[in-house]
């Protein structure tokens, strides 16, 4: 099968990538700019790097390659869509249309514009459905009873706090909420946290957005958190099941189980 490949920051589009060389896809991979990495171009047969804003060269490009399915991998940072981006005159014509400009609308512009191109946007996930969050404890240590109910009580307020297109993690210390993450991203969230209780345990929960697909932003949890939360004593981790990608499975849950760190997935 042939199809393209927007590339974002951090290992999801690599992994993505093997996965699909692996399967025998053929893809054309649009590498952005201001976020993916350079080992990108090396692991796709054909790379285009394209600027955040350029709407219409990656429209061109999809058409002249006969591309009419795109799967989006890998982070965008939510303040990066609003401060470096250079719209072209198709993104302005967009954005000027936009109830919102919140990440979700903007996206789901995008979509539509691509979509009335003939242009398909396959689930973000498909090519690494094995790395997904199974249901259950999946570290060694069990969470304990302050930390279960830390999980439960945030839980709910990650959920609302999705329902608004704002972040998907918030940070908890004895049940109470420290900390909700919007456009500085997970870690830059938990040090806030850390910096206001005072050495006191954290616990972590990231969700989905409250949306049925998984086209774009899904939640990612990949080993680079492992050592953010160790430094910000935050000792348990919950995320949604089937709805949020485990990268580099197997040497995460190491590390977890070494930093004496629980990560449950949440039914």
């Amino acid at each position: 099968m042939r199809y393209g490949l927007i590339a974002g920051n951090g290992r999801f589009p690599v992994l993505a990538l093997e996965s699909a060389r692996r399967l025998g896809h053929d893809v054309t991979v649009f590498a952005i700019e201001e976020e993916a990495a350079p080992e990108i171009e090396s692991l796709a047969p054909r790379c285009h790097w394209i600027s955040l804003g350029a709407l219409s060269k990656l429209i061109d490009i999809l058409k002249s390659e006969g591309i009419a399915e795109i799967v989006m991998c890998g982070q965008v940072k939510h303040a990066k869509i609003f401060s470096s981006i250079r719209p072209d005159w198709r993104l302005v014509k967009l954005l000027t249309s936009l109830p919102s400009k919140n990440t979700d609308g903007l996206i789901r512009g995008v979509i539509k514009v691509l979509e009335d191109e003939g242009i398909r946007l396959r689930e973000s996930t498909f090519l690494l459905t094995p790395l997904l969050a199974p249901a259950g404890v999946l570290t060694r240590r069990k969470p304990d009873k302050d930390e279960e109910t830390g999980i439960a009580y945030g839980r709910r307020v990650a959920d609302a706090l999705a329902g608004f297109d704002v972040g998907q993690s918030v940070a908890i210390c004895e049940r109470a909420c420290v900390a909700l993450e919007a456009m500085e991203g997970t870690d830059a969230m938990l040090r806030r946290a850390a910096s206001l209780v005072n050495g006191r345990r954290l616990t972590l929960v990231k969700v989905a957005r409250g949306r049925e697909h998984m086209l774009f932003d899904v939640p990612v949890i990949g080993l680079g958190t492992i050592p953010v939360m160790r430094e910000c004593g935050a000792t348990a981790l919950a995320v949604e099941a089937g709805r949020t990608l485990l990268l580099d499975k197997d040497d995460l849950l190491r590390a977890a189980n070494e930093a004496g760190i629980t990560i449950v997935g949440l039914e």
